[in-house]
């Protein structure tokens, strides 16, 4: 049904069918995920090549967040709108991986709920920080080098403080337009192979720079310059610059994006099929 305000015109009311996509990147080439003037992103990449496919402008996607330059994904959600229903999603899906940078990789395109939202209906991210020790060069693309002694058991020690709903404003690059700083953590520790070290932490959402932030703040606390109780009293600051050193990009992975139940059942039998990690 048309809306009665006179100033909303009738293309401004039509609902256009709404498709989610799945895809993963190697974020090493890119400023980011979020399209930019005069910068290079995921985000621009794949409506161009949306544009393309589907002979429709402007075609404008919406990502499950915002990755920085540098960081990768191997679980992204996006959704956009179209004109006209797409018959075939599946040979969509194949003629984008065809036409996109192979760096970047579709897993999934199907139609969902109009009011469906790729980022605020999302209720849970999980990031990954990989870093290494000593010099391994197959992994330098997607881990940081390291090359200091790390107390992991001190490290998992300050990062048990993370775990709840808190407000996370210490760790929050400025400008990153965020209403609130409260974040609900529900996982963070560091897991120790030896020379390779990974940091995993989940939560509802994250702020600007967070997890880079919060990863060069247990540096700290693994380096001897800060206690673990010393990281707890952190936690009640508000100013970024008491903080830690926000480290690399190159060793954080987005690594998977959940969605409520009821939603996610409009992924399937599309989701289980394609489910990867």
């Amino acid at each position: 049904m048309l809306s009665e305000d006179p100033h909303i015109t009738a293309e401004q009311t039509i609902i256009h069918p709404r498709y989610f996509m799945r895809l993963a990147y190697d974020g090493s080439q890119y400023h980011g995920w979020q399209r930019q003037p005069n910068a290079h992103t995921v985000q621009a990449e794949i409506e161009s090549a949306l544009c393309k496919l589907l002979r429709q402008q402007p075609i404008i996607t919406t990502g499950c967040g915002r990755t920085d330059a540098g960081v990768h994904a191997s679980d992204f959600y996006l959704h956009f709108d179209v004109e006209k229903e797409i018959e075939h999603p599946e040979d969509l899906m194949f003629k984008l991986n065809n036409c996109l940078p192979k760096d970047i990789g579709i897993y999934g395109i199907w139609r969902t709920a109009d009011k469906a939202h790729a980022r605020f209906d999302a209720v849970q991210r999980s990031y990954e920080y990989h870093v290494h020790t000593r010099r391994i060069p197959f992994v330098r693309q997607f881990s940081s080098f390291y090359p200091y002694q790390l107390d992991v058991e001190s490290m998992n020690e300050a990062a048990a403080h993370l775990i709840g709903k808190k407000d996370f404003a210490v760790f929050c690059k400025a400008g990153g337009g965020q209403k609130s700083t409260i974040c609900d953590v529900r996982r963070a520790e560091w897991v120790d192979n030896g020379s390779q070290i990974t940091f995993y932490i989940t939560a509802d959402r994250f702020l600007r720079n967070m997890v880079r932030a919060v990863v060069g703040t247990l540096f700290d606390v693994g380096k001897g310059k800060m206690s673990p109780d010393q990281f707890k009293e952190l936690m009640k600051e508000s100013e970024r610059a008491l903080a830690g050193d926000s480290v690399y990009p190159t060793g954080l992975l987005l690594t998977e994006v959940l969605y409520p139940e009821e939603m996610m059942k409009l992924f399937t039998p599309m989701y289980s099929k394609l489910r990867i990690g």
